[in-house]
């Protein structure tokens, strides 16, 4: 029996959202949430004490191939994994890799036993075949791992999308027999995640639920979304996958996405996110609010004393201003990318915690077509 368990709370009356709770050796993960992605161990700008206290994360991601490359598994091994090292004491989970398949094409080659990739830092090749990705994943030692895919891209031709999924399934068979016969380390237990493909080809993309959830997993994953294709197929591909996949296991989309994509996707029946949206935006001045989508370094902010958010309770959101923040974008003071990376990443927090509140309370509908103008609103 895996560690993790999935208790499904409660579902939305007239919808797909659930509330629920995940249990994993380092503690409880309460459904539906947001993931901040901290790829080499590191959320960007962002120290661990202020994703526990300003951000109130319960999970963040780790990325397989570059904790790979950096610091490397010998090192991580030493450390007693990631966790160690970085000083994170809630649950990790790992990208296997099959999104950089996807995302470094210029600098890998696919074949039967793996990917040869050539490394972005000094062009090194590195060879993943899914067993050494599942060693890897053991060495980092998060607490759900996912299994190596390939993630096609949009738009694919049907034989293409048919003969990656086949892969994927070939690869997740290969990670779970690997995974299997390897021991955890560390003393806490971890949990493999399967990924659906199948591209936009709605008749692969049922084969695949199908398959991934034949393979009894802890939870399972949606990939290859929210990788260039309309929004409105998008959603159509989450529901349809949502309506495949197991009802008592929870549902992981990755990489998804802008805080409306979150609503309307939790809507459909996910349960896990992840997105560098919260921290690349707000690097680059725009922050997601409660009232709307700011512009930090918009001049019509120069003079506003206001706090940043005042609805969202946290120290950062409520102590500084509008103006302070953007002096700091126009002064190129590193701070302001931080503050507007922890104001982003709590917004997205509290937006699925609230999200959970009104699935409980039976309202999530309303408020969330009552919310979603306002957050999308530029101001």
């Amino acid at each position: 029996m895996p560690s993790l368990q999935f208790q499904l709370q409660h579902t939305q009356e007239n919808s797909k959202a659930r509330a629920g709770k995940i249990t994993t050796d380092r503690g409880e993960i309460e459904t539906p949430i947001f993931m901040p992605v901290g790829t080499v161990g590191s959320v960007k700008a962002v120290t661990q004490q202020q994703l526990y206290r300003d951000v109130k994360a319960q999970i963040i991601l780790g990325n397989t191939y570059h904790l790979y490359l950096r610091p490397g598994c010998e090192v991580l091994e030493a450390a007693g994994g990631l966790h160690t090292l970085m000083g994170w004491h809630k649950p990790i989970l790992t990208d296997s890799g099959g999104y950089q398949v996807f995302s470094l094409a210029a600098n890998r080659k696919i074949t039967e036993e793996g990917v040869m990739f050539q490394s972005h830092i000094d062009g090194s090749r590195h060879l993943f075949t899914p067993e050494k990705v599942m060693d890897i994943e053991r060495t980092i030692g998060a607490d759900i791992i996912m299994a190596f895919d390939e993630c096609p891209p949009y738009p694919s031709e049907y034989k293409y999308a048919k003969d990656s999924m086949a892969l994927t399934h070939r690869w997740v068979d290969r990670c779970f027999q690997h995974f299997n016969n390897t021991p955890g380390k560390y003393g806490f237990t971890q949990n493999l995640f399967p990924i659906v493909q199948g591209g936009t080809y709605e008749d692969l993309r049922i084969a695949s639920c199908e398959y991934i959830a034949g393979k009894n997993a802890a939870g399972n994953a949606i990939g290859g979304l929210s990788v260039g294709e309309p929004m409105e197929m998008m959603y159509d591909f989450t529901a349809l996958c949502c309506e495949h996949l197991p009802q008592n296991k929870p549902r992981y989309l990755m990489g998804v996405g802008t805080p409306w994509n979150i609503l309307e996707c939790i809507h459909l029946g996910i349960d896990m996110f992840d997105c560098v949206m919260p921290t690349r935006n707000g690097r680059n001045g725009m922050l997601f609010t409660t009232q709307g989508i700011i512009n930090i370094k918009n001049k019509k902010w120069e003079k506003d004393f206001s706090v940043i958010d005042a609805g969202l309770a946290n120290e950062i959101s409520t102590y500084y201003s509008k103006a302070y923040l953007r002096h700091l974008f126009a002064a190129n003071e590193i701070l302001g990318l931080q503050l507007a990376s922890i104001h982003n990443l709590a917004f997205y927090l509290w937006l699925v915690t609230e999200a959970r509140k009104h699935i409980l309370q039976d309202s999530f509908v309303s408020w969330k077509n009552n919310i979603l103008p306002t957050i999308q609103q530029r101001l």
